[in-house]
């Protein structure tokens, strides 16, 4: 058993590092779904969630975790690729339809940018963050349980603070990929 969890534990590290070293393609994300015009990839890797956000905007993409109201308690990722440069904010979901950067609510940016990018009218972003940060902000996510995932983006401008122009709330499994 203890061979097993090694191996599990080289395979997982090994993972992240080719996500940081931004090596890892979209076919070595474990699952991938569409949902309208929008992508959400993702793979478990030792203790981080890897994700790959597309769509077909050239504002921001975003997703969250675990909304108890519409945005409301989500820990919400999104950002927006300007002058080939990722700005990305880690967010909680303050009320129904608000949210702010946990730094502003005695919390921590715990996102590792792995890429991003802007083709012709599709944005696309990389990144890693942690199962379970410890950041009270965040919660922790179960990839082997069911997770309310928020996936939404914004109109052609390089600003988080604008609306959406689309957001889908989704139910799925993160551990096997299936969608509720």
């Amino acid at each position: 058993m203890s061979l097993i969890k090694s191996a599990c534990s080289l395979l997982g590290a090994a993972s992240i590092s080719l996500l940081l070293s931004g090596n890892l393609h979209a076919s070595d994300y474990q699952h991938s779904l569409t949902v309208d015009k929008m992508t959400f990839a993702w793979s478990v890797a030792g203790d981080n969630l890897a994700i790959k956000l597309s769509a077909p905007t050239t504002g921001w993409v975003g997703i969250g975790f675990h909304p108890t109201d519409m945005m409301k308690d989500a820990n919400i990722v999104l950002g927006f690729v300007k002058d080939g440069k990722v700005e990305i904010s880690d967010d909680f979901g303050t009320q129904v339809t608000q949210h702010s950067p946990d730094t502003k609510r005695d919390g921590q940016e715990n996102v590792t940018v792995v890429s991003g990018s802007e083709t012709g009218k599709t944005t696309i972003l990389e990144f890693t963050i942690p199962l379970k940060s410890g950041d009270p902000n965040d919660g922790v996510i179960n990839p082997q349980a069911d997770t309310v995932i928020l996936l939404a983006y914004g109109p052609d401008q390089d600003s988080t603070k604008l609306k959406h122009q689309f957001a889908k709330t989704i139910t799925v499994n993160l551990g096997n990929g299936v969608k509720k």
